[in-house]
């Protein structure tokens, strides 16, 4: 009965034996990744995940600023979380390196663009995107968008949707550079919400700024508001 829920009955022999041999080995592997990156993580304290593009260049304004940003919020005793790779996660990371603060990168195997840059003093390393992103958010108090491109714009999305269904805490979310978003908030303005596809204030969830003191004052005003970490709000509790 349960084989043929999971459909055995319509396999071929080959196709049975793949899953033998492959399947119940990839979940070990999964439980894995997640078993290593929660113990590693869970001894870092609230973080603030930084997301942006992997191929913004370290003569960019965005660059710089996110250097600034990330250096000031590790003063403050918060890690910086980012992908490990290049670009603005390269700069995250090295603004709180600069500080001397905890510098975690969530790296991931992939073909092209991306290697783990030398600010990440907390490398932790991935195979598969879905318990790479968990592990950015479980881990979090805020989150900062700098301009990016499709990886940026999922991690937006996907944790806009996590805070409008209240399955984690409204945490701070900072569009960061105004030039670079004012057309994506302006078409779900129009789109979104003056069809009635999302609630009356949804887009009250996120604030946007150019300006990296705004970000840190934001981030450090929710942590003074919720408390110290032992009761701090917790994704997925």
């Amino acid at each position: 009965m349960v084989l043929g829920l999971l459909g055995w009955g319509g396999m071929n022999n080959n196709s049975k034996i793949t899953f033998i041999k492959e399947d119940p080995w990839r979940i070990f592997r999964i439980m894995a990744e997640f078993v290593d990156s929660f113990e590693a993580l869970s001894q870092v304290g609230p973080g603030v995940t930084i997301f942006g593009s992997a191929r913004m260049l370290n003569d960019n304004p965005y660059y710089n600023s996110a250097v600034e940003l990330t250096r000031g919020l590790a003063k403050h005793n918060l890690a910086i979380i980012t992908g490990g790779g290049p670009g603005i996660m390269e700069a995250a990371n090295k603004g709180a390196a600069l500080a001397k603060g905890k510098s975690v990168g969530l790296n991931i195997e992939l073909p092209h663009e991306q290697k783990g840059n030398r600010y990440a003093n907390i490398p932790i390393n991935f195979h598969y995107f879905f318990s790479r992103k968990v592990c950015f958010v479980k881990y979090s108090i805020g989150f900062v968008f700098m301009p990016g491109g499709f990886g940026t714009l999922d991690e937006f999305f996907e944790v806009l949707t996590l805070v409008q269904t209240q399955r984690i805490p409204e945490f701070p979310l900072i569009l960061f550079g105004k030039e670079h978003w004012k057309g994506l908030i302006r078409w779900m303005k129009d789109r979104l919400e003056g069809a009635e596809y999302i609630s009356p204030g949804d887009l009250e969830l996120f604030t946007l700024t150019d300006d990296p003191q705004e970000a840190i004052n934001i981030i450090l005003d929710y942590e003074r508001r919720v408390g110290p970490p032992e009761i701090m709000p917790k994704a997925f509790a």
